[in-house]
């Protein structure tokens, strides 16, 4: 039975570029990139190199790149920088929305001075009321996403820069899954932005942060001079290398296999209701509220069925309560208990999307006969 993997945004596989550059760079370059001789200077050499890289792709210095171990190290390093380096009992601005390396770094380093950033009516940071906020001086930071990893809801988050701007208030961008998905163009003009590599192809452990111009003071991990002196540590170069060769490999994706999805799921099971629908949203995810039945017994059906779904963030999985994303939005709670994620990649086709409305539907009757009594299948939940 073939598996169609439907949680790209949780993780994506290995890319054959990425796997090629990990295999080569931990058979030719393994050794330490800090070591003062000449075989060890060759390493380091590769390493400037694949930052050259990414600033290239980002359009911004190499001395803004430094690599660390992925967005959730990146993210609780900024959160931690801000509160040794801004003002005393100054406030942040946090979109409740945001992913949960970001939701806990906040509350534990700021607690009650976060200030939860309004939404609109699709779910996205309200810009017109952060720009409000921002006004009245009541920020010294602030942190929105650029892509929800639960609804795919698009943030403006450009806009939000420039507002940052011209208040003099430093912005923090979370691009985890707007990397490898959509355009890199003008990313550069947030404060500092976090990215892992995982999330288009390349390996876990791996990550990017991109720092402002003036970047003095702000440091990851102590114990030694790598990464200009942001992040102590020596650095994982074949890992660095093989994110590198994803991010190079990227392809904008295409929205047509997730309408053609929708358009057919709304005709075998009508009462599905899709989150943030009207709003923009990344082509290849898709947050479903299922008419009934808990989001774990969806999910064990149709990995039965060879399809691998997933209810929201996988840095939530197994914990208790409700998506914070959801409650934030307003969703009712017994709406967030049926919801499902759905998220695809380069290896995902029309087929396999019109395949997956079809066995939903299918999981809708046997999950139904169930409930009546009618079938002696158990699915463990």
């Amino acid at each position: 039975m073939k598996t169609c993997y439907f949680d790209y945004n949780a993780t994506a596989p290995l890319r054959p570029e990425a796997k090629a550059a990990w295999l080569s760079a931990t058979e030719d370059l393994w050794l330490n990139p800090s070591s003062p001789y000449r075989a060890a200077a060759r390493v380091h050499a590769h390493l400037a190199e694949a930052r050259s890289v990414v600033a290239g792709l980002f359009a911004v210095a190499a001395e803004r790149v430094v690599f660390n171990s992925g967005a959730t190290e990146a993210n609780n390093a900024i959160f931690a920088h801000w509160a040794a380096t801004l003002p005393a009992n100054t406030r942040i601005g946090v979109s409740p929305t945001e992913h949960p390396s970001v939701l806990a770094a906040a509350q534990h380093f700021f607690g009650e001075r976060v200030i939860w950033l309004a939404l609109d009516g699709n779910g996205a940071v309200d810009v017109a009321a952060l720009q409000h906020v921002l006004s009245e001086r009541q920020l010294a930071a602030v942190s929105v996403m650029a892509a929800n990893n639960e609804t795919g809801i698009l943030n403006d988050w450009a806009a939000i820069a420039t507002a940052c701007r011209a208040q003099g208030v430093p912005y923090h961008c979370d691009a985890s899954q707007w990397i490898g998905k959509l355009p890199l163009d003008r990313l550069q003009t947030c404060d500092f932005l976090t990215g892992a590599a995982h999330k288009f192809g390349g390996p876990k452990g791996v990550g990017l942060c991109l720092l402002p111009a003036e970047n003095s003071g702000f440091m990851s991990l102590t114990g030694g001079a790598q990464e200009f002196g942001h992040r102590a540590g020596t650095e994982d170069v074949a890992g660095i290398l093989a994110m590198v060769a994803a991010l190079q490999a990227v392809e904008r994706g295409s929205a047509q296999g997730r309408d053609a999805f929708l358009v057919e799921l709304g005709q075998v099971l009508p009462a599905v209701e899709v989150i943030g629908l009207a709003a923009p949203r990344l082509c290849n995810t898709a947050l479903l509220i299922m008419p009934e039945f808990a989001s774990v017994r969806w999910i064990r059906a149709l990995e039965k069925r060879g399809f691998l779904v997933s209810a929201g963030s996988a840095c939530s999985t197994g914990k208790q309560g409700p998506s914070p994303v959801l409650a934030a939005m307003g969703v009712e709670a017994g709406a967030m208990q049926r919801a499902l994620r759905v998220s695809s990649g380069w290896a995902t086709s029309v087929a396999d999307w019109l395949a997956l409305a079809a066995a939903m539907a299918e999981c809708r009757s046997m999950l139904s006969s169930e409930a009546d009594g009618s079938t002696s299948t158990v699915i463990s939940i």
